[in-house]
């Protein structure tokens, strides 16, 4: 019996999806929910999506942006997050690119050149920046295919992580009427989700939400004695293996650094007191393996790959 036009057309998206995901990404297979996600995006519908942290979030707009013309703006809180995401996208042969303060003047005037010639497949932004008047008339020139908002949770003023200037993106429907959104998170109540949906002006959204069921990671509560030497004879128990320490304060972060490189254990701080670029020095050599530790406050670690 012949297969439908419509079944098949099906299977050649599904196809052109998999073959996508492998050459770009190398994933035989899609994760929980990616798949019905990006289906929807690409149909040009408003999403919400509720995924656990590693449950892929990226990918659900990373590949959508790669199979449509235009390009996707990437709404994300922290300079940290869009310097990994667009470093892992270039090296994976995908024109990406960011703007935030860590560029000088002359580099961030040349990606706005790129974009204006529409050389960009994804932009991430801040949203402080995205909402500048004179920003979003220049974002009104190009080919805008999609714009997902990460960490949506930060928009709801009941949410755990509310940042003003997230307030400012319910302007965007305003703006780009005909545009699809995606917002996505990995922290949202029931009462937050539906202050996300309504803050954004979501239209008819598509909504998603993943079990966060991790049995591959596990929480351990250990009584402090001295808690110094707790974690320096923990890192030196572990000696193939790097991590993160948090801390309370700014202070603490870089006097534990400090005192941790002292006892032979390569350590950087990375908190929002430093210099931009130091900041992104730091994690860079965290990411080549450079140093083996991070000290850092809450400023490390929302979306870090």
């Amino acid at each position: 019996m012949p297969t439908s036009p419509a079944h098949q057309i099906a299977c050649f998206a599904t196809l052109q999806l998999q073959e996508t995901l492998k050459k770009y990404f190398g994933y035989d297979e899609f994760r929980p929910l990616q798949q019905e996600i990006i289906d929807d995006a690409l149909a040009g519908r408003d999403v919400f999506a509720l995924l656990p942290t590693g449950g892929g979030k990226s990918l659900c707009f990373q590949l959508p942006a790669l199979l449509r013309d235009g390009v996707t703006i990437v709404v994300s809180p922290l300079i940290a997050l869009m310097k990994d995401q667009v470093d892992a996208l270039r090296t994976s042969g995908i024109a990406a690119t960011f703007l935030n303060s860590t560029l000088a003047g002359s580099e961030s005037r040349e990606r706005l050149r790129g974009l204006d010639r529409n050389e960009f497949r994804l932009l991430y932004v801040a949203p402080e920046r995205l909402m500048m008047e004179n920003f979003l008339e220049r974002a009104l020139n190009w080919n805008i295919a999609q714009i997902a908002i990460d960490e949506a949770h930060c928009i709801s003023e009941w949410g755990h992580d509310f940042r003003p200037e997230y307030r400012e993106l319910k302007k965007l429907r305003t703006h780009f009427p005909d545009v699809p959104i995606m917002a996505l998170t990995a922290t949202a109540t029931e009462r937050v989700r539906d202050d996300i949906i309504k803050q954004l002006k979501l239209h008819a959204p598509r909504c998603y939400v993943a079990s966060f069921n991790r049995p591959n990671l596990t929480y351990r509560v250990v009584a402090k004695s001295s808690a110094y030497q707790q974690v320096l004879d923990f890192i030196r128990a572990h000696p193939k293996d790097s991590g993160i320490v948090y801390c309370a304060s700014r202070k603490s972060t870089d006097a534990l650094a400090k005192k941790l490189t002292n006892d032979g254990i390569k350590a950087l701080p990375y908190h929002a007191g430093m210099e931009p670029r130091e900041r992104t020095r730091n994690q860079e050599a965290f990411l080549r393996d450079d140093a083996r530790v991070i000290t850092a406050t809450i400023a490390f670690g929302m979306g870090i790959n």
